[in-house]
């Protein structure tokens, strides 16, 4: 569906009224024109909030200067939010409308591969705290998820590369024909419209199983307990994406070398992800790479459920100790 078409979509679930939309320094200049002439044409009264682009803008305080934009407008229960960016913008976005007079219709539109194949899907939405990623936030469906693959084509290759490293996540999870598809870039871009699609219909699939992540939901984790402590280690400096692809690397090494994984299955995935162009060397120590563990929101008291690569196209879950964790990657 076209950007140009999103006020007609929304009209399916709003009759006039106001619409926020919130949006980033980066994709403003480029999108933000065309999202708000496509509402304002449907009747919406249309206000648009604009934030700071970087994985440090989703943050208390930008949560705050959102809520209190949207009562200033006003937004009544009535109204929409409108999350036009990345994974980032998606994710405080919906967060805000998900506790705004508890709980506003917000609309997804990504634009990154990232935010268009995972984390517009499925209704996760959070924001960081100091002490660790996505630890404050609430499950929060979109009325809709608008994916223009056309807004996906002034992505600089290192962002477009992020959003390939929860492609071949996905793909890894549970789709081994797709994988051989995305095992680099180009097989990633001449399918790209097919992959978004099947991505999507994936992660929807496990989902709809378990809404609230309480069992097969983590297989979708696959690479972000080891990720997630780097981004946290790097003071977010390091990018979802690059941190997922360490992550990944690091556990399927770790999993095949105990007897867990098929022998070649990390190979092939450290394959692929260099085929992308990521470094998955992790610049930190088991010791510091433990410690951030210990302040991840996914740990259940000392111990953790890892997901690993049975093989590639197979993922389970493994409950180990913390301690266990950090001799393993020593």
């Amino acid at each position: 569906m076209k950007l140009k078409l999103l006020g007609n979509e929304l009209e399916k679930y709003q009759h006039g009224g106001s619409v926020a939309v919130v949006t980033d320094t980066n994709v403003a200049p480029l999108y933000l024109k065309e999202a708000e002439d496509s509402l304002s044409r449907a009747g919406f009264a249309v206000n648009s909030v604009i934030v700071k682009a970087g994985e440090e803008s989703k943050d208390g305080m930008t949560y705050l200067v959102l809520l209190e934009r949207f009562a200033k407008i006003p937004l009544t229960r009535t109204d929409s939010v409108v999350a036009l960016g990345g994974g980032m913008i998606g994710d405080i976005a919906g967060f805000a409308a998900a506790t705004y007079m508890r709980g506003i219709r917000v609309v997804q539109v990504p634009t990154s591969l990232l935010a268009a194949v995972d984390s517009s899907v499925g209704g996760k939405t959070a924001i960081n705290l100091r002490n660790g990623k996505n630890m404050v936030g609430a499950f929060h469906a979109p009325a809709f998820v608008l994916r223009d693959t056309s807004l996906l084509d002034t992505l600089p290759e290192c962002v477009f590369a992020d959003g390939c490293a929860e492609v071949v996540k996905t793909a890894a999870i549970a789709d081994a024909r797709l994988f051989d598809t995305v095992k680099t870039p180009e097989g990633v871009r001449q399918s790209l419209g097919n992959v978004i699609e099947r991505c999507v219909a994936i992660k929807e699939a496990i989902v709809a199983e378990d809404a609230f992540d309480t069992g097969n939901r983590q297989l979708l984790n696959f690479g972000h307990t080891i990720g997630h402590a780097a981004e946290l280690l790097s003071g977010f400096a390091v990018s979802h994406g690059q941190a997922v692809a360490m992550g990944m690397a690091a556990v399927t090494r770790i999993s095949e070398r105990e007897g867990w994984s098929e022998p070649g299955t990390a190979d092939a995935l450290t394959e692929a992800l260099e085929n992308h162009g990521f470094d998955l060397s992790i610049p930190y120590s088991a010791k510091e790479i433990s410690a951030a563990i210990r302040k991840d929101k996914k740990r259940k008291s000392d111990e953790l459920d890892l997901v690993i690569a049975e093989r590639i196209g197979k993922c389970v879950l493994r409950r180990i100790r913390l301690d266990e964790m950090e001799w393993m990657m020593s």
